[in-house]
């Protein structure tokens, strides 16, 4: 059996670095300390996510309602974004000015973040009122106000007219959901863009799921971008009609929506014609857009550990890559003399938590430099393992001189032939091999992207993380949702198996970032343990400066 270079040289390299690791002393404990002690839930601010509809309106000023409060008239009373609508109202005083506060809402995610990982705690919301305008009222204390539905949360929104502090009149706006789905047509492999708006803020009306021809795809939520998800499916399956629906879903879909107590969520359908050809086969890396974190806090002793008597300042050239990447350490301000380079890290698994030890500190040695006239100087190798947020450290015996964090990012293993030909990013067939070289390849064999009906084939990454938010993905087949991977226990190295299965032609395979929610589990976490397909909007990780990415590989079924 023939494995890729990367696989055989990542069995020597773990080799190396398991007789190698160094215990890393801390104040504070990790691991199990982060399923039993505090865990500091933290509010996250939304980042600048691009594309976001503003508020649709300043913050309106508190105001309490009158004991004899009167009916505005809304015409119509529901509706789309954009939809035009008629606010009127009468028996208000005369030639007054009056503000028309709209009821909406802020939702986030709330999170823990640690020194060695960071906690989902699940989501939250604030209802508040905004101002639409300010109108004056006629002579006889009338007024009619003109305008198009925002875009906003779906579901009811109350509006009062407001005179003096006092809301003297209410009436209220239903804001409905829409489904747009485009292209409707194109061969295997074609984009498919789903927005889906009018999404609530509410727990139960703040999550949707996809399915294309019954089979789920992933959950889509919209917290960060005010009730609109803007997802992309892959066309697959046979030439023809395919469905694509669209529904209110905590995980998966609420079937029956209409008895339920949010019936204004009854989701959409659209149906998607498979023609023949295909596009691109070449797999696919797909990252979300870079935003500026909200949270100063990451993972791995952003914090921890330095020297309290330090005057060293430390500059990575670059701040993040994949795993064997060179970078450049520059430090100042460290007294002459010979230092020693580590990596901070973690090991363990979130099997069995918290019942026995999770996961603890290690540290991973980079080599050694010296420091003239106050500056260090070096090139180091980001260790082959996991990914996510790292921190380099250069130290003086045990005491931390100076640390800066690094970020792993993750990404396909690439598969040679023996002359050292690419044969395929991150598709392999599968072995079931036993010796040393195959387990350390996760039995993956060689890489191709063409399978036999029935056979088994792997998917490689490097540089999956241990948090929450990026040690897992889910797996699509021809988009429908099969189970996920997780690269913790495995140190970053993640081989998934399963099979080439369905007619002869071309498959789509998706991973996606997933929100995990089993050990340790934390109470009210939803929309976990399923491919989020607004990883690139609506994902809590992105507050914390995580960049996960989803995959698309397309393999050839023969018979």
């Amino acid at each position: 059996m023939k494995f890729s270079r990367h696989a055989l040289v990542r069995a020597v390299t773990t080799a190396i670095a398991l007789g190698t690791i160094l215990p890393l002393t801390l104040s504070n404990s990790g691991g199990a300390a982060d399923t039993t002690g505090t865990l500091n839930p933290t509010t996250l601010t939304a980042p600048n996510i691009p594309g976001v509809a503003p508020l649709p309106g300043p913050v309106t000023p508190s105001f309490t309602l009158s004991s004899s409060i009167g009916n505005l008239s809304i015409t119509p009373y529901d509706g789309a974004q954009g939809t035009p609508v008629t606010i009127s109202g009468t028996g208000l005083p005369a030639s007054t000015n009056v503000t028309l506060a709209w009821s909406t809402a802020s939702a986030t995610w709330v999170v823990s973040p640690q020194p060695d990982t960071v906690n989902y705690l699940g989501r939250s919301s604030t209802n508040f009122y905004v101002t639409l305008a300010t109108v004056t009222t006629s002579a006889s204390g009338s007024f009619t106000y003109s305008m198009k539905v925002p875009a906003d949360f779906g579901g009811m929104h109350d509006i009062y007219a407001v005179v003096n502090n006092v809301a003297q009149a209410h009436g209220g706006f239903e804001l409905l959901r829409t489904l747009t789905v485009t292209p409707r047509s194109g061969p295997i492999g074609t984009p498919i863009h789903v927005t889906y708006t009018g999404m609530g803020a509410s727990l139960y009306t703040g999550g949707a799921a996809i399915l294309y021809d019954n089979h789920f795809s992933g959950e889509m939520t919209a917290s960060w971008t005010r009730g609109t998800a803007s997802v992309t499916i892959p066309a697959a399956g046979a030439v023809g009609t395919h469905v694509i629906q669209v529904g209110d879903a905590l995980s998966f879909v609420y079937m029956n929506i209409v008895q339920s107590p949010v019936p204004f969520a009854t989701g959409g359908t659209a149906v998607f014609h498979v023609t023949r050809g295909h596009v691109s086969m070449t797999p696919q890396i797909r990252w979300p857009d870079q935003v500026t974190p909200t949270l100063s806090e990451v993972t791995t002793l952003n914090a921890n550990g330095l020297s309290a008597a330090t005057n060293a300042k430390t500059t990575l050239t670059p701040t993040s890559g994949p795993v064997e990447s060179k970078v450049q350490v520059h430090v100042t301000g460290l007294p002459s003399g010979s230092y020693q380079l580590t990596w901070a890290s973690v090991q363990g698994s979130r099997v069995n938590c918290p019942t026995s030890s999770c996961w603890a500190y290690i540290s991973v040695p980079l080599g050694s430099a010296s420091a003239t006239n106050g500056t260090l100087d070096t090139t180091v190798t980001v260790p082959n393992g996991l990914g996510g947020w790292h921190v380099i450290q250069v130290m003086s015996g045990t005491t931390v001189e100076a640390q800066q964090p690094f970020y792993v990012m993750q990404s396909m293993v690439s598969f040679y032939s023996p002359s050292g030909q690419l044969l395929s990013q991150g598709v392999a067939t599968a072995t079931h091999a036993t010796t040393p070289e195959a387990i350390a390849a996760g039995q993956s064999g060689t890489g191709t992207y063409t399978f036999k009906q029935g056979q088994e084939l792997t998917i490689s990454l490097d540089g999956v993380g241990w948090t929450q938010f990026d040690n897992t993905l889910g797996v699509d087949y021809d988009n429908s949702y099969i189970g996920y991977g997780c690269g913790f226990n495995s140190n970053g190295y993640t081989v998934i198996h399963l099979f080439a299965t369905g007619r002869p032609g071309l498959h789509v395979i998706n991973l996606y970032p997933m929100m995990y929610t089993q050990q340790p589990s934390f109470a009210n976490t939803p929309y976990g343990m399923t491919p989020d397909l607004t990883y690139a909007t609506d994902f809590p990780a992105l507050a914390l400066g995580y960049h996960i990415p989803s995959y698309q590989f397309v393999i050839k079924v023969v018979k």
